[in-house]
């Protein structure tokens, strides 16, 4: 599917539109804006996907969540698909997001199913989202699986901005650190060589250190930004590839200190994804698999994925998840209480939930440590700097 830029009347209002259509080609975009009720006046191909226009037309998680909460609320108000559809294309602000409703409603008019329409756009939205709307109009309960979504949605980017944020002060000071750093080996260290240089005396051990480091970063610095730019260049290009995506997801689950936050995080992101998946009506196998990939970790999801065989041989899921490694226990106990009582995607969803609240008071806790620790390195770091140079001030001083 190729996307078209196109300008086009109304017919019944003689109104210009512009906007963009997903089509095989250009004659089926023309014929899809006339089974719409345009006249076009010019199509052509979008080819502009340079740097800034992607970042221009960005689909950001919020446009996401404003777009699934509107187009919830207008399913479920009564409006028909295709007018609840254009009404929101219409009221979003989002360039990008208002392009691929666009092409949405272009597929939901041309005959396609909405899940099968918005199936198109991966980028934006992923199989957990094609998956509840897929069970949502099975079961005609669209609007209450639209909802569903959006409310996860919210806890995800709510979760993830306290992690950011968190984080936001430790990589102050670790900018401070690395500033007062450079300027101590820019201006100070210098003039302590060519203070001892002028009197012919010799330079202490560790002044003598920070005084070659300064020399050679001084000469070298090409050098060194070639191979800082080329390690990141390389490292990205790395952890994109099977290999290294499974290594950087391996190290995420077991990393001192970040290692049981992350292992919540997955684990709270399983639950909760099952049990949407199991109150929309979506079959238990169909929503472990789904819930698997919803933990967006390649390791914790090829453990996980084993539980698909042993429910497939006729075991509860409680029994499949009990022994999986990274699985947190108080999962398969919860839905081990929801397989006998009826409920047990309520179950999940109380598990999901004990977890994001530890995952909440952790992040705090984290966050606290990290301050302290922080602080020691940069007045370890900052310690021996001044020390390399203020030692041999006062050296020269007793001398003399």
């Amino acid at each position: 599917m190729k996307r078209f830029n196109y300008r086009a009347k109304e017919k019944d209002s003689n109104k210009l539109v512009r906007g963009s259509i997903q089509a095989e080609n250009e004659r089926t975009a023309g014929k899809l804006l006339v089974e719409q009720g345009y006249i076009p006046e010019y199509i052509k191909e979008d080819g502009v996907d340079g740097f800034l226009a992607k970042q221009a037309n960005k689909i950001t998680t919020k446009d996401r969540i404003m777009f699934t909460r509107q187009f919830s609320t207008l399913i479920g108000a009564g409006l028909p698909l295709s007018i609840s559809l254009r009404t929101v294309a219409d009221q979003t602000n989002s360039k990008g997001m208002k392009a691929v409703v666009e092409e949405v409603l272009a597929l939901v008019e041309s005959g396609k199913s909405l899940h099968e329409s918005i199936a198109q756009h991966p980028d934006v939205f992923n199989r957990v989202y094609v998956a509840l709307i897929s069970a949502g109009e099975m079961s005609g309960t669209l609007d209450l699986a639209l909802k569903r979504l959006a409310d996860q949605e919210e806890k995800d980017a709510a979760l993830l901005s306290k992690i950011r944020g968190a984080l936001v002060y430790p990589a102050i000071i670790l900018v401070v650190i690395i500033a007062v750093l450079a300027f101590m080996m820019i201006m100070v260290v210098p003039q302590v060589g060519q203070l001892y240089a002028d009197l012919g005396e010799e330079l202490p051990g560790i002044t003598k250190f920070l005084v070659g480091m300064t020399d050679f970063f001084g000469q070298f610095w090409w050098l060194v930004m070639f191979f800082l730019v080329g390690g990141i260049i390389g490292f990205s290009m790395f952890i994109k590839t099977p290999r290294g995506r499974s290594m950087m997801d391996s190290f995420k689950i077991h990393v001192f200190l970040f290692g049981k936050l992350f292992q919540k995080l997955y684990v709270s992101r399983f639950a909760r994804t099952a049990e949407m998946m199991l109150a929309t009506g979506v079959t238990m196998i169909d929503s472990v698999k789904i819930a698997t990939e919803a933990t967006s970790n390649v390791v914790v999801e090829k453990e996980f994925s084993k539980a698909i065989e042993i429910i497939k041989a006729g075991k509860p899921l409680s029994e499949a998840l009990e022994d999986r490694q990274y699985m947190l226990p108080l999962v398969p106990q919860m839905a081990s209480i929801g397989e006998q009582s009826g409920k047990i995607d309520e179950m999940l969803g109380k598990a999901a939930q004990v977890y994001e609240s530890e995952l909440d008071e952790q992040v705090a806790a984290i966050s606290t440590m990290i301050e302290p620790i922080l602080m020691v390195i940069m007045a370890g770091l900052i310690g021996v700097v001044v020390g390399g140079t203020l030692f041999p001030i006062y050296s020269l001083v007793s001398s003399i």
